[in-house]
């Protein structure tokens, strides 16, 4: 977590996500709820430090309660290292989305749902109403209900 003169938040590339969006945290990564969800529980798992083992430690655990608390049955874990790969924010980070049959009509459509997603977040345009940026009062409700998942 970094910290200012006034306020703390945590450092994702080049941008402050505020404490109230993050509802796990251990030394060295966080997760933290997701500007425009693809899918209901969508969230991202990002890294502080360089510390690979700590990065799927704790999305494995993390991605099992989201599974369990959606009644899921499947978590897509993504990861687009460069701007080739899509990657929007310059920062080691993992998609982790909690899947159910039919979330999708294809299977595979989730990567094409992510890519749009990503190109949407860097080109600042919103053409899809379903996937507005939510409040900071919507996201920090949502990381409140996660946060008991680890209490």
């Amino acid at each position: 977590m970094s910290t200012s003169m006034t306020t703390e938040y945590y450092q994702f590339g080049p941008h402050k996500i505020d404490p109230k969006q993050v509802f796990y945290s251990t030394n060295l990564s966080y997760a933290t709820v997701n500007l425009r969800p693809v899918l209901l529980g969508h969230i991202l798992f990002c890294q502080n430090a360089d510390e690979t083992s700590d990065l799927w430690l704790t999305a494995k655990k993390v991605g099992r309660q989201l599974e369990s608390f959606y009644m899921a049955t499947s978590l897509t874990f993504t990861i687009q290292d460069g701007p080739r790969a899509g990657q929007s924010v310059p920062h080691v980070h993992v998609h982790i989305i909690p899947r159910k049959d039919g979330d999708f009509e294809k299977n595979d459509e989730i990567y094409d749902a992510i890519d749009e997603s990503e190109k949407e977040l860097k080109r600042k345009l919103d053409l899809d109403e379903e996937r507005r940026d939510r409040s900071m009062e919507e996201m920090a409700q949502e990381a409140d209900g996660y946060r008991l998942l680890f209490s």
